[in-house]
């Protein structure tokens, strides 16, 4: 789809954004019949002042990288250029497909299924419901903003606390595989893609344990999306067994999604929440974030506490991996294209392996997170990549010993 509108595509963003600065806007000042008396409307325009301005940035930025005006360093194609003709095209056609594609995950019955087989697992270990685990199957094969995407709906709905959104949404959400292999090509090791994923993978369940047991993480209140409940289920009653319980479950709930009319409309409004309310805080988020990784020496002065770390870690060019360390909050390729230029083999791996598993990026899932219902915070996100940063490094450096 973005291939074939691909001439339109931004001019239809342009558009999408600017009917959502607008419309909130005028919901704020006016308070219209029309929103006031919708509660799908009201969900998406009904903002705090924080997050009306978080629009209004973003529409500011659209603008200004769509007429190429104000300062290059806002529209250039590393800043905000990259932001809405790569990665918002990109999201566009992809929150279009899972708006449809969650209702398939979510209202058949395969996570009443998949919950019932996994809640032994899930909760001991992670401290989530057995149902997450499609979640987290759906951000690590798929895409993370799915997963984001999932994620919300389920909170919305009832499924999740607050605190059990946050953590899938800050913890699972991992970028795909094709792109993993990306990563790894850009640093010039395609050749060690086993290697490279089994070392995500361990990394990444390791800091899925520890993480949700620390703050912020720890201390989010285990309480419902406007107070609303659904029952998952978790409770198997006698003369059931995990497998025969997660199949009534997954037939009863099957049984009550056959309108197909209500099918469409719920996906309908799932694509048109992600693209009028979660676009334009990529937008806003995703810009700032780039400008200040490609225009400052930010990202390069919070990296210089790792040096001593790595040099202890008996890292090779320490200087230069310490530059690519935070500069993945912003984005999670650029540690990858910084990295590029290391001459250690051993050193571009553990860039590349690491910048995967810090996850909760600004230019794509982490400004979707903070576009979701999901209570998180930038200073949570910035606090939780820390903590994944360093949870992570010791594990991916031991295993970059073994390799090379």
């Amino acid at each position: 789809m973005t291939s074939l509108l691909e001439s339109i595509l931004p001019t239809i963003i342009l558009i999408i954004i600017s009917f959502t600065g607008v419309t909130t806007l005028i919901y704020k000042f006016f308070k219209p019949s029309i929103i006031e008396n919708n509660d799908f409307l009201k969900g998406v325009f009904a903002l705090s002042d924080t997050w009306i301005i978080v629009r209004l940035i973003g529409l500011i930025f659209t603008f200004m990288v769509y007429f190429q005006i104000g300062p290059e360093w806002v529209w250039s194609e590393n800043t905000g250029g990259l932001i809405l003709y790569d990665l918002i095209l990109t999201l566009f056609s992809m929150f279009l497909f899972a708006g449809f594609l969650l209702p398939f995950l979510t209202d058949f019955g395969l996570l009443e299924y998949v919950g019932a087989l996994c809640t032994p697992i899930m909760r001991p270990v992670f401290q989530l419901p057995g149902r997450s685990s499609i979640d987290c199957i759906a951000s690590w094969v798929g895409d993370g903003t799915i997963g984001v995407a999932l994620t919300n709906k389920q909170y919305e709905d009832g499924y999740y606390t607050s605190k059990e959104a946050a953590v899938i949404a800050t913890t699972f959400s991992a970028v795909s595989i094709t792109f993993c292999l990306v990563v790894l090509s850009q640093v010039n090791l395609p050749h060690l893609f086993g290697p490279y994923y089994l070392t995500v993978c361990i990394a990444g369940i390791v800091a899925a344990i520890i993480v949700p047991r620390i703050p912020p993480l720890s201390k989010k209140k285990d309480t419902y999306y406007n107070g609303v409940k659904n029952d998952i289920g978790e409770d198997i009653p006698e003369g059931f067994t995990n497998t025969s319980w997660g199949l009534h479950l997954a037939i009863e709930r099957a049984k009550k999604s056959s309108d197909w009319k209500k099918f469409v409309i719920n996906g309908s409004k799932t694509v048109l929440d992600m693209w009028l309310g979660v676009l334009p805080v990529i937008m806003a988020f995703g810009t700032i974030g780039l400008i200040v990784a490609e225009y400052t020496p930010i990202f390069q002065w919070l990296g210089m506490p790792f040096i001593p770390i790595l040099n202890l870690l008996k890292v090779p060019d320490a200087v230069a991996a310490s530059q690519t360390i935070m500069v993945g909050f912003a984005d999670m390729f650029l540690p990858s294209v910084i990295g590029t230029s290391i001459p250690s083999d051993m050193t571009r791996f553990i860039v590349a392996t690491l910048s995967v598993t810090q996850l909760v990026y600004l230019s794509e899932a982490g400004a979707v997170i903070l576009g979701s219902k999901i209570d998180i915070s930038l200073m949570d996100l910035f606090i939780i990549y820390l903590e994944r940063t360093l949870i992570t490094l010791p594990i991916i450096v031991l295993a970059a010993h073994i390799i090379f």
